[in-house]
């Protein structure tokens, strides 16, 4: 089985989230898609095969340990193995619960790819949920911004947002992976994102992604894309442009660039640089 290896959202020739893509005629098992995820151990490895009319792929995402509904940073991986083997365009994706797409195309020597993300839905969170997930990391309410309650947020799977107040505080993230593991997984969710706000349109993050036994993952796309939908729906700034820096603290910078329209709960496109790994 032939598994690709590209880096998504790459700061230039460097960073950006490493993933799997295998392009093939038809699904293997999902047995087979575990273990071969588990053998490549990035964070998730998409496994995708053209359905018979030819208009949709289908597409199913795994980590090393389980299954995932929705995997933004391999799905802009999977759009530039998408370019580079079929052709500059558009494609369309048939995943478990929803129905996307993703353009990729050439840029010098590297390929972009950009993805419309499943809708999206957010709620905040509850004092308790609050307290039990800031003892999770070990921080404070008096370290928290305001201006960005804690919620869980949806496009194509669920997360935690936590804003916080300092960037320094955002450096210092930690917590126990076998902890974060159970938390997540009896929550439902893919990652805690954490998040600092350098201005009202640039965002430094980082996500614990204990769920898929990773203890931080180097870009998110499908948790910038929930975030997006997120700030919208608390009336940040109603359709625009936001830039997510993601990896900074672990040595792996990624750059995840995110647009979207005024309306509530509608798709985010989600878009970034790709480099080939091997």
């Amino acid at each position: 089985m032939d598994v690709l290896k590209i880096a998504a959202f790459s700061d230039g020739n460097i960073g950006g989230n490493p993933a799997g893509v295998v392009l093939c005629d038809t699904l293997p098992s999902p047995e087979k898609m575990q273990m071969v995820a588990a053998e490549v151990g990035f964070s998730e490895t998409a496994f995708a095969a053209r359905e018979k009319n030819r208009n949709f792929w289908r597409v199913r995402y795994f980590s090393p340990e389980s299954e995932v509904p929705f995997c933004g940073h391999a799905t802009i991986a999977l759009g530039a193995a998408l370019a580079e083997k079929c052709g500059p365009g558009k494609y369309f994706l048939r995943l478990n619960d929803a129905e996307i797409s993703v353009e990729g195309e050439p840029v010098g020597n590297q390929y972009a790819a950009a993805l419309q993300s499943p809708p999206t839905r957010s709620e905040k969170l509850g004092d308790e949920e609050i307290e039990a997930v800031l003892a999770l990391f070990g921080y404070s309410r008096l370290q928290l911004d305001e201006s960005i309650p804690p919620a869980r947020v949806h496009g194509g799977a669920d997360h935690y947002v936590i804003a916080l107040k300092s960037r320094n505080d955002l450096r210092s993230m930690n917590y126990d992976l076998n902890a974060g593991r159970h938390f997540m997984n009896s929550r439902g969710l893919i990652t805690i994102m954490l998040v600092w706000q350098e201005s009202s349109s640039k965002f430094h993050v980082r996500n614990a992604f204990a769920s898929g036994g990773v203890f931080e993952d180097p870009a998110t796309g499908a948790a910038a894309a929930a975030f997006s939908g997120y700030l919208r729906d608390i009336e940040w700034p109603r359709g625009g442009k936001l830039d997510i820096i993601q990896g900074e603290d672990m040595g792996a910078r990624s750059m995840i660039a995110v647009e979207f329209g005024e309306e509530i709960g509608s798709s985010v496109r989600v878009s970034g640089v790709t480099r080939s790994i091997e």
